[in-house]
This record gives C-alpha cells, sequence and structure tokens, in this order.
C-alpha cells in the first residue's frame, strides 16, 4: 500500500537502464532521483528508497552486514535493516504472541528472555538493534547510586555490548526517554555508551515525516566504535494520504464499529470545538475529552482505550491499518487476534522511518570519515 515508502536494492550499470529498472520496480511513470554520493563509475548495488509517488533517494551500500534484534516485538526493525542489505543473526523477544507473529513472517522464532541468554550463545554480529523497555531507574539509583544499570533491561544491552563489541548500535525509545527522570535516565544510558568506547548521536524523529500517515514520535540512539560522522536522516517532504490506508467500511468487521451514542457524542464536542467533519480522517479523543482530527493517525499504542482512535469518528481500525500505519508491507502477515496485533502494532516501531536511519548508519560505515569527539557529541542534548 505504502509504495513510497518501499526500498529495494538495484543494481546501477548505467543511468539510462538504471532510471528505467527504477521506474519499472516502483510503477513510476516519471522518476525523479535524489542521490545520496554521486553515481558510480562501474556496476554496483544501490539502495533506493520511494519517498512519494514519483522522487526516491538512492543510497550507496556499505557490504553486506549481520545483526541481531533484541527486544524485537513483530521485527519492526529488523524489516528496516534487512531492506538495506542487513542479515539477522539472532533475535530475541519474550512476549509468546509477538513470537508467533514473528516467526510466521520471518521463519524463526526468537529466543525468550534475554536475561536468561549468556553472551556465549548470541553470534557475533556487526551491529546490535533493540528497541528496548524505558524501565524506571531512579528506585535503582536509590538502592545502588545512578551510575548502576542492573536490574534494568538496558543491562542486557550493555553486557552483549562489551562483550561482542559490534561496530555499531541502533537503540529505539519513546520520546520521553531523553527526559525521563528529569534526563537522568538518558544521561545514565549515554554515559555508559561511552564508557563501553562508542561514540554516539541521539535525536527525536516523528514517522509523520518519513512516509507514512502517523504522528509518532521516538528517540533513536545511534553508536559507532570509531568517532565516525553521522547524520540522521532528513524529514520527506511527502506525507502520504489516508485514502492510501484505510479500507472501506463495508470490508470491515461490525465489532470494530463504535456504539451510535460513541460516535453521537464525539460528533456533539467536535462542534463545541467549533470544527467541522472533514472525510478521510482519524479521530483522537484525548484525557481531558478534546477531539483531535487529523488527516493522519496520532501515535497507536498498545495499551490505549479501545476507542482512543476512531477512522471517521465511527470505527476503530483494522489489524491492517494499524500495519500499514507503522509502514509494514502488505505482504505481512496476521497470524493473531485483532486485539493481539492491536497490541503489537501499537507496540511496534514504524519501518521507513528505520529504514531511513539503517540508510544512514550504513553510508556512514561505508565513508567512515572520522570526527572530533566534540563534533560527535554535539547533539547529544
Amino acid at each position: 500500500m505504502y509504495i513510497f515508502s518501499r526500498s529495494l536494492i538495484i543494481r546501477y550499470e548505467d543511468g539510462e537502464s538504471f532510471i528505467r529498472r527504477i521506474a519499472d520496480a516502483f510503477n513510476f511513470g516519471v522518476v525523479n532521483i535524489f542521490w545520496r554520493d554521486k553515481s558510480p563509475d562501474k556496476p554496483e548495488d544501490f539502495l533506493v528508497r520511494a519517498i512519494s509517488p514519483d522522487t526516491v533517494i538512492v543510497s550507496p551500500l556499505w557490504r553486506s552486514f549481520s545483526f541481531i534484534d533484541l527486544f524485537a516485538g513483530i521485527g519492526g526493525i529488523r524489516l528496516g535493516f534487512e531492506s538495506v542489505g542487513g542479515r539477522c543473526v539472532f533475535s530475541s523477544e519474550w512476549d509468546e504472541l509477538a513470537q508467533k507473529t514473528y516467526e510466521v513472517n520471518f521463519g524463526e522464532k526468537p529466543c525468550g528472555d534475554i536475561t536468561k541468554i549468556q553472551t556465549s550463545q548470541i553470534p557475533d554480529h556487526d551491529i546490535l538493534l533493540a528497541g528496548f523497555p524505558c524501565q524506571p531507574f531512579s528506585i535503582i539509583g536509590k538502592q545502588k547510586g545512578f551510575s548502576d544499570t542492573r536490574g534494568t533491561l538496558f543491562f542486557e544491552i550493555e553486557r552483549i555490548l562489551r562483550d561482542k563489541k559490534p561496530i555499531a548500535f541502533m537503540l529505539e525509545n519513546v520520546k520521553q526517554f531523553r527526559t525521563h527522570d528529569n534526563g537522568r535516565t538518558c544521561q545514565i544510558v549515554l554515559d555508559k555508551l561511552s564508557e563501553l568506547g562508542y561514540y554516539t548521536y541521539i535525536s527525536v524523529l516523528n514517522a509523520l515525516n518519513f512516509g507514512v500517515a502517523q504522528k509518532r514520535e521516538r528517540t533513536i540512539i545511534v553508536g559507532f566504535l570509531e568517532p565516525f560522522s553521522f547524520c540522521f536522516p532528513e524529514p520527506y517532504v511527502y506525507c502520504p494520504n489516508l485514502k492510501d490506508v484505510l479500507e472501506s467500511d463495508n470490508k470491515v468487521d461490525k465489532k470494530l464499529f463504535a456504539s451510535e451514542m460513541i460516535c453521537k457524542k464525539r460528533l456533539e464536542q467536535l462542534k463545541k470545538q467549533g470544527q467541522k467533519p472533514f472525510y478521510p480522517s482519524i479521530w483522537h479523543e484525548n484525557k481531558g475529552g478534546h477531539i483531535g482530527m487529523h488527516s493522519f493517525s496520532c501515535a497507536l499504542r498498545h495499551n490505549a482505550s479501545y476507542n482512543y482512535l476512531l477512522v471517521n469518528g465511527n470505527r476503530r481500525p483494522t489489524g491492517r491499518e494499524m500495519l500499514r500505519l507503522q509502514g509494514f508491507p502488505e505482504t505481512f502477515k496476521i497470524p493473531v487476534t485483532h486485539a493481539a496485533i492491536r497490541s503489537q502494532a501499537g507496540n511496534s516501531v514504524t519501518v521507513p522511518l528505520i529504514t531511513a536511519v539503517a540508510a544512514e548508519i550504513m553510508i556512514t560505515l561505508r565513508n567512515k570519515k572520522i570526527v572530533t569527539v566534540h563534533e560527535n557529541l554535539s547533539d547529544r542534548f
């Protein structure tokens, strides 16, 4: 469905055939190419990412690399890094239903609780990936001192980085991670990564800027064993239309439609706010009762109230619609109940955003441009 957030690896041989093959691959009549590097003098594989209905970004590939997928969920981070040429050699996820969805789609069941897996059981790898939970460090800190991460799940990442020393990592967390506990949690993590010898970059990125119709802000931390020059991806200029996401109401399970009372109440509140409904739209009710009506979705949440988001003010999103809002491919299978995929989609990452970050990591590792430590840490806070 999201043709403009797809990623393919296409071989460059000559300019004319390259453009023609891109047009055929993405079904574009006209192709505008934005080069992340100059076109090569000899045949070479390139990553091609469609960012609008007629525009692609072409990036040079790093060598084929391996990665591990920790706190894997249903594999959103894996999809992003596979799309830039990566190969997953290990995954870990403790939730049994998420394991089921992951296994059906990737052909392998993730290992369970990472706290019970010895580092020696984890294969060597180039890049460590983790969408790790943000546990409160404050209670641990009161007992052991705020420099101690034992008792938190970040400690599992720390021990694997220490023992395996991958050349790079990418960590993903909620937007509030940077300010959690007055910024102390984030600082502990950054300090620990620095102690392990990694040069880190941190930023908050919004999925709405990377090819999906969902406002979803997430903290991304990227690190390298050497002080390489790294830049987070620039926002795309194109935002997809909800029409590319939504299914026809007559094809949606009747159980997903809100009651007449709820629909009426939200419509009345919208009128009180002086707003007129427009379609297609997704309505969001906050804790104060205010109705937000947008041409995109507010962030999916795995534990949100059942009527948190209503499509056109009258029904809940389907499982496929939620996966589209996260940028998952149409081929992604749903082997679990609606309640389970709702939770899994809400707990997942946005695939095109991860792909964009992965592409920048790949370019950084290819170019290996060294910067000073001062420059490298300039975006920490």
